[in-house]
C-alpha cells in the first residue's frame, strides 16, 4: 500500500527535476561568452547591446548575435602601380601595416557597423585601399633621397595622417614599417655612386698618404735598428765581458760560501748528535725516575689499604668484643644490686613483723618479751653483718669478672689486630733511612709497629672501661687458702653463675 502511495511521489519529483534539467539546459544554449580578444554583438528586442570579454544571454527568435574579433591585424601595403616622388622619379614602395579596433565601446560600435558582416580578407581590402591612398600622397611629397634615408619620418606622416580615416572605422594604427623601396631607373643605386667614388678617392689618397709615411718610417725605422744593432752589440760584448767577471767572481764566492756552509753543517750536525744523545739520556733518565715514582705511589697505595684495613678492624673489635664486656659488666652489677635491695628488703620485713609480734605479746609476758626482744636485736646485728658481708662479696666479685673477661678477651683483641696481617699476601717494605723515632727500619720496623698496636690494647680497654687494669689486680684479693678471702669463710658470697661460653 506504501508503494502505491509513494508512486505520485517519486513521478513528480522526476518531472520536476526534468524540468528544472531542461530550464538549465535552455539556458546554458541561450549564455553566449565571449573572451577578451572577441565583442559580442546582440540586436534584436531591447537594441544592440556590445559585451567584451563576459557573457550576455541570447534569447532564441527575440536575439540574434555577431561575434567581432578585437584582435591584431597585419597585411601588406604594396600599390601595385609606380609612386612618384616630388622629382617625379617613379618608385616601388612596399610596406607593412598593423591595426586593431579600439577598446572602447563607441569604437566597437563603429566597427560592427563597417565590419560585422565582412569576413577578414574583406576588411583588410577595405583597410588597405585606404592605407594605399595616404601612402601615394605623402610620397608625392617627398624625394627619393628624403624617403631612402628617413623611412621613419614617413612611417610617422603615414600614422598621422591615416589616423583619422581608420578612427572613422573604428580602428587604430599600431605600426607602419617600410619594408622595401626601390625603382627600375637606377636612380637609388646610382644615388651612392658620387659618394663611393669621393670615398674611394678619400681611399686612395690616404692610402698613398699611408704608403708614404710607412715607407718613410720605415727607413727611419731600419736606420735606427742598425744604429740600435751597432749600440746592442758593442753594449753586449762589454755585458758578456762583466757578466764572465762576475761569473768568475761569485764561482769564488760560492766556493767560499760552499765549504763555510759544509763546515757550519758539519758542527750543526755533530752538535745536533751529541744533543740528541743528551736528550736521549734525559728522557730515559725521567723514564726510570717516573717508574720509580709510579712503583713508590702504588706501594704507598697499598700500604694506606692495609692500614685502612686494620683501622677497620680496630673499629670492628671496638664495636663487638669491647660492648659485649660493658654489657656483661653492667648485668653483674645489675644483678648484685638487685640481690642486695631483696636482702635487705627481706631482713626489714623480718624485723618489722618481730617487732610486732613482739608488742602483742608484750602485755601477757612482758618478761618474756624483753628476753625475746634481746634476742631478736643479736639475731638481726648477726644477719646485718652477713648482708654487709655479702654485698661486699658481691662488690668484690663484680670486680673480678670484669677483669676475668678482660684477661679472657684480650687474647681475642690481639688475634684481631693481627688477623688482617694474616691475609697480605705480600709486604713490600720501601725503606728510605733510620727513623727518627728509633723505630728501626725494613722488617724491623714492622715487627716493632705490631708490637706498639699489641701494647696499646691495655690503653684501649682501660679508655672503655673507665678503670686501670693495675687497680682491678689489686683490689681483687688473692684467692686460696693463704688469701684474705679465707678470713670471712663463714660469710659465703651468694652463688651467681655466668652464662656458658662468656667467659
Amino acid at each position: 500500500m506504501s508503494e502505491f502511495l509513494f508512486q505520485p511521489v517519486i513521478l513528480i519529483s522526476g518531472l520536476a527535476v526534468a524540468v528544472v534539467l531542461m530550464i538549465l539546459g535552455a539556458f546554458a544554449r541561450m549564455l553566449r561568452k565571449v573572451g577578451p580578444n572577441q565583442a559580442l554583438i546582440r540586436y534584436g528586442l531591447g537594441g544592440t547591446r556590445i559585451v567584451q570579454g563576459g557573457a550576455g544571454l541570447v534569447v532564441p527568435l527575440i536575439h540574434s548575435a555577431e561575434e567581432l574579433s578585437l584582435e591584431l591585424m597585419s597585411f601588406d601595403v604594396a600599390p601595385k602601380q609606380d609612386l612618384y616622388t616630388t622629382q617625379g622619379v617613379a618608385v616601388t614602395v612596399e610596406a607593412v601595416a598593423q591595426l586593431k579596433i579600439k577598446s572602447d565601446p563607441e569604437s566597437v560600435r563603429t566597427a560592427a557597423e563597417q565590419f560585422l558582416t565582412k569576413v577578414p580578407q574583406e576588411r583588410e581590402a577595405l583597410i588597405r585601399l585606404v592605407m594605399e591612398g595616404h601612402l601615394r600622397g605623402i610620397i608625392g611629397q617627398l624625394t627619393v633621397e628624403q624617403i631612402v634615408k628617413e623611412p621613419e619620418m614617413v612611417a610617422d606622416r603615414m600614422r598621422s595622417n591615416v589616423a583619422e580615416d581608420v578612427a572613422k572605422m573604428g580602428l587604430e594604427v599600431v605600426s607602419f614599417t617600410l619594408r622595401e623601396v626601390k625603382d627600375q631607373n637606377e636612380y637609388i643605386e646610382n644615388m651612392g655612386k658620387p659618394d663611393v667614388a669621393r670615398i674611394r678617392r678619400d681611399a686612395d689618397i690616404a692610402s698613398a698618404e699611408a704608403e708614404r709615411d710607412t715607407a718613410i718610417r720605415k727607413a727611419t725605422t731600419m736606420r735606427e735598428a742598425a744604429v740600435a744593432r751597432a749600440q746592442a752589440d758593442q753594449e753586449r760584448v762589454l755585458a758578456e765581458t762583466l757578466s764572465q767577471a762576475k761569473q768568475a767572481e761569485a764561482q769564488k764566492d760560492l766556493a767560499v760560501k760552499k765549504a763555510l756552509y759544509e763546515a757550519e753543517a758539519k758542527k750543526q750536525q755533530a752538535q745536533a748528535d751529541k744533543a740528541y744523545e743528551i736528550q736521549t739520556n734525559v728522557m730515559q733518565q725521567q723514564v726510570v725516575a717516573e717508574a720509580v715514582s709510579v712503583e713508590r705511589v702504588r706501594k704507598e697505595g697499598e700500604v694506606k689499604v692495609q692500614e685502612a684495613e686494620i683501622l677497620r678492624r680496630e673499629k670492628e673489635l671496638a664495636a663487638t668484643i669491647l660492648k659485649e664486656a660493658e654489657a656483661n659488666r653492667k648485668r653483674i652489677e645489675t644483678l648484685a644490686e638487685a640481690e642486695r635491695q631483696r636482702l635487705a628488703l627481706e631482713a626489714a620485713g623480718r624485723a618489722e613483723a618481730v617487732k610486732t609480734e613482739g608488742s602483742a605479746a608484750a602485755d601477757v609476758i612482758r618478761l618474756k618479751g624483753t628476753a625475746e626482744a634481746e634476742i631478736i636485736r643479736a639475731k638481726g646485728q648477726s644477719e646485718a653483718g652477713a648482708m654487709q658481708l655479702k654485698a661486699d662479696a658481691f662488690r668484690e666479685y663484680n670486680e673480678a669478672a670484669i677483669l676475668d673477661k678482660l684477661l679472657s678477651g684480650f687474647p681475642e683483641v690481639v688475634r684481631a689486630f693481627a688477623e688482617p696481617l694474616s691475609k697480605v699476601d705480600r709486604i713490600t717494605v720501601v725503606s728510605t733511612g733510620g727513623g727518627a723515632d728509633g723505630g728501626g727500619t725494613g722488617v724491623s720496623r714492622v715487627t716493632a709497629d705490631i708490637a706498639q698496636m699489641v701494647a696499646q690494647v691495655p690503653a684501649l680497654l682501660e679508655a672503655l672501661t673507665g678503670k686501670k687494669m693495675s687497680e682491678l689486680l689489686e683490689r681483687v684479693r688473692p684467692l686460696g687458702p693463704g688469701g684474705a678471702g679465707s678470713e670471712q669463710s663463714g660469710a659465703k658470697p651468694p652463688a651467681t653463675t655466668e652464662p656458658k661460653g662468656k667467659r
